[in-house]
């Protein structure tokens, strides 16, 4: 049992100790804040670990890049994992600042962007409507 949480043993996977870390910090940002703003940076930092995990994956102790040399005992590593995260790291880019358009959208709208503020406004709208609508059919019977 010693052995097993060793000192060469968390250093060793010292990247899926930061993973963790990093996927936890990232779910909870997203959970228990209320900002919008927040909640983009928490995505990110998900979505950091979730690229840095695939990497961890993707990487052979002693590999090379997978180009032919004539040798039957090469070890190469796996580029599959490199290459989706770089399509990852595209999408990701494009889905923040997405994100982040509609959060000036949201504040222009609202002059808020802490969520609860903004359901709010949103149903007193909506109540401020039904009032309205139930006060013209009343008037019209």
């Amino acid at each position: 049992m010693d052995n097993l949480f060793s000192s060469g043993f968390i250093f060793g996977h010292m990247n899926y100790w930061l993973f963790v870390v990093l996927m936890m910090t990232g779910l909870y940002i997203v959970v228990s804040r209320g900002n919008l703003l927040k909640k983009v940076v928490g995505l990110n930092l998900f979505q950091a670990a979730v690229f840095m995990l695939y990497i961890s994956m993707g990487k052979v102790a002693g590999g090379t890049a997978p180009i032919l040399t004539g040798n039957p005992d090469e070890v190469y590593s796996n580029p599959l994992p490199h290459v989706l995260i770089l399509t990852a790291i595209v999408v990701g880019i494009a889905t923040t600042s997405l994100g982040l358009a509609l959060i000036v959208r949201i504040n222009e709208s609202y002059g808020t962007i802490e969520e609860d503020e903004v359901l709010a406004l949103d149903q007193q709208q909506e109540r401020d409507e039904l009032a309205a609508l139930e006060e013209e059919v009343l008037k019209s019977k």
